[in-house]
């Protein structure tokens, strides 16, 4: 949700925040999957390892070129990823016609 409301405001200094976050969620992501502990399967974490990549460097062109418009490409990619883990999980994802509700948030932190 921050990205979108930062996309949605144009204010760099709000961007630059909400894509900071976002890319530490994803370094905390990778830094989960490439730990010898990690229990998720091959497949998921090198789909999910090349989906951080992409989000890497896609997350320094905008740091580079601020334009709101090419973030929804990384919410795009958090609403899918975050859909398909409530789906592992067992639970209802939520409609594309609503906001998340406060029970699908992380302490403000959402796809």
């Amino acid at each position: 949700m921050r990205l979108s409301r930062a996309r949605d405001s144009g204010d760099a200094e709000e961007i630059q925040s909400a894509l900071r976050l976002n890319w530490q969620l994803w370094t905390i992501f990778q830094s989960e999957l490439l730990s010898p502990n990690s229990t998720v399967p091959d497949d998921v974490r090198g789909n999910v390892l090349s989906l951080s990549n992409f989000v890497d460097k896609h997350t320094l062109e905008i740091l580079r070129q601020p334009k709101p418009r090419n973030i929804d490409v990384l919410i795009t990619i958090n609403r899918e990823l975050a859909a398909g883990l409530r789906e592992a999980a067992g639970e209802d994802a939520p409609t594309e016609a609503g906001p998340p509700t406060d029970s699908q948030t992380d302490g403000g932190i959402t796809a």
